[in-house]
């Protein structure tokens, strides 16, 4: 491995270790919001693993952190402007199937808002298992539906409604539709 390839890997299990403390989450807890061994967290904070990219996946959803916040290497630049043009959007990795990410927003290290322009493909949904995670969303539904449950109440969107919540609430969504929907989602990661 490359020395910038063996520093980023070496920071992802103190990045994991700093969010779980903040959210105020144990292994234990967070193994259950990931599905993902508290032995296998416990060894990746402590280095003594590199996770799979799907185990990656897994936790990064669970914390509220799209996978790039863990590889991308810091930014040198603290420039408090990011210029996004379409052609540049990257793709945002995420554990959920049936939904395509793309990024508006700029880089993780300076921002503590996300933005996405998000594609759900018909009958995608975040899974059986509700989500728990700090933060804030907003969904804005450009084109089509999309069904959230949070907290216990179901909300329907369609084009030119918005839904606004806190992450810590028990939460899914869902494409019920026949068709793909399009929508801006952002997210809030605390600090």
């Amino acid at each position: 491995m490359t020395d910038d390839v063996t520093n980023i890997v070496s920071e992802i299990g103190p990045k994991v270790r700093r969010l779980r403390k903040e959210a105020g989450l144990s292994l234990a807890q967070l193994a259950e919001i990931s599905r993902v061994s508290a032995a296998a967290i416990h060894k990746i904070e402590q280095s003594g693993m590199t996770p799979t990219i799907t185990t990656l996946l897994k936790v990064a959803g669970a914390l509220g952190r799209p996978i790039s916040f863990f590889v991308d290497e810091e930014e040198v630049s603290s420039d408090p402007t990011a210029y996004t043009p379409s052609a540049e959007q990257r793709l945002i990795l995420t554990s959920h199937t049936g939904i395509d990410l793309a990024g508006i927003s700029g880089p993780y290290g300076r921002f503590l808002l996300a933005g996405a322009r998000a594609t759900v493909v018909a009958g995608a949904s975040s899974g059986d298992a509700l989500l728990e995670h700090p933060g804030e969303e907003l969904v804005y539904v450009l084109d089509g539906q999309l069904e959230f449950e949070v907290n216990g109440r179901t909300f329907l969107l369609k084009a030119g409604d918005a839904l606004h919540f806190r992450t810590v609430q028990p939460h899914a969504w869902r494409n019920p539709s026949k068709r793909d929907s399009v929508a801006l989602w952002m997210a809030l990661r605390p600090q």
